[in-house]
């Protein structure tokens, strides 16, 4: 039978695209220390890799604007499947061949990364232009599947390793490439729909730029972004002090409690959404995520501040889907150019959020809590943003 009619199989081809991009952004650091070993890399170059593979998605978020609508939606999500394969693929064997390990390494990040980068600013549309009764579900719904994918990632890698010894890492890799395959195929048979409708033109970046309310978002995106990751990247050096347990224990623990309580917020909101207020109820999150950060900052005790962390991944996991499904109530008209330019201000925030705990801990000396107790100026921008950009609505 074919899939060409049935939109819940797009649905399920965009909640795969999500499981895609947590492999790219997963699965790669848990194999640094394999790597520093086998190819002898230092550490600090293998770090890199990580912020590389964040910026090449950054400079597809800014650049997509551009291409999407003129390529097609179908043919670039299935060229952003194929790219993140060809990337888990090559991983494989690249390093191996190349008279440089880290540079076929880093050949694989760039493919993957433009995959990565591809998915995100067109699966939120994607879904958002699918017929649907309850559209900000739906979205909260989409956005979970990227949480039980950072988690699957982790457990079923870890174990694999446990089981066939991390030397084996190769196949696991070639492994992870069929979902993406599989989805591939599948996104040439289901129904691609696109928020613009045929014949009608989108918003132009010079609109964009001269509306208020997309500055508005755009901020609140980057706070999302900023927010989420400015704890989530430290989850594991809290779970190994609060647990006294050891660092890749601490990797396991920490980012994976993260995740699956911003997984769990997204799914249930996904399923209650038409019994809340949405405005409301990212508020209360907001406040909620800014108790967590005092919580972390300020209890001394490293149990409570692991337990913090749990909470904050619970209280940002509405924010980036949240900010998705309000831009396309304000701008309906946005199409591509809004989803990718609001992946873009995410993606930033992403980067920002760690990068600022980073500094004002050094600053302080190494004190951790002093650089979250900073870091809170994001989900306390998110809560005054959303208050400015908040118009009742019918219903509400």
């Amino acid at each position: 039978m074919s899939m060409r009619n049935n939109y819940k199989q797009t649905i399920l081809s965009c909640f795969t695209g999500y499981i895609v991009q947590a492999i790219v952004n997963n699965f790669l650091p848990l194999l640094f220390l394999t790597f520093q070993r086998t190819y002898d890399i230092p550490l600090s170059k293998i770090t890199l890799l990580v912020t590389f593979n964040f910026l090449v998605q950054l400079v597809v978020d800014l650049v997509s604007a551009g291409f999407v609508d003129k390529i097609g939606y179908r043919v670039c999500l299935v060229m952003a499947d194929i790219l993140s394969a060809a990337g888990f693929i090559l991983l494989a064997f690249l390093p191996e061949i190349l008279p440089s390990p880290f540079i076929g390494i880093l050949i694989c990040v760039t493919l993957y990364a433009i995959g990565g980068g591809l998915m995100e600013v067109l699966i939120s549309p994607v879904v958002e232009a699918c017929p649907s009764d309850n559209k900000e579900g739906m979205m909260s719904l989409l956005h979970s599947f990227y949480c039980w994918g950072h988690v699957g990632v982790v457990l079923i890698s870890t174990i694999f390793f446990k089981v066939f010894g991390i030397d084996n890492w190769k196949w696991m890799s070639i492994l992870w490439a069929i979902v993406p395959l599989w989805n591939a195929w599948c996104f040439t048979q289901v129904p691609v729909p696109t928020l613009i409708a045929e014949g009608e033109k989108g918003m132009s970046l010079g609109e964009l730029f001269r509306t208020r309310v997309f500055w508005l978002l755009l901020m609140l995106m980057l706070c999302a972004g900023a927010s989420e990751q400015a704890v989530s990247q430290w989850a594991s050096t809290f779970a190994e002090k609060g647990l006294g347990i050891s660092k890749a224990a601490g990797d396991l623990a920490g980012p994976m409690m993260f995740a699956i309580l911003m997984g769990t917020a997204r799914a249930l909101y996904g399923k209650y959404s038409e019994k809340v207020n949405t405005d409301r109820f990212i508020v209360l999150s907001a406040i909620l995520c800014v108790l967590a950060y005092l919580g972390i900052s300020l209890i001394q005790i490293p149990v409570v501040s692991l337990a913090f962390c749990g909470i904050t991944g619970f209280s940002v996991g509405i924010m980036w889907p949240g900010i998705f499904s309000k831009a396309a109530v304000h701008l309906p008209k946005g199409g591509t150019a809004l989803f990718a330019l609001l992946a873009l201000a995410g993606d930033a925030g992403c980067s920002s959020g760690p990068t600022l705990v980073g500094l004002v801990s050094s600053a302080a000396g190494g004190n951790l809590r002093t650089g979250i107790l900073a870091a809170i100026i994001f989900p306390v921008l998110f809560i005054v943003g959303n208050l400015a950009l908040h118009k009742p609505e019918k219903g509400n």
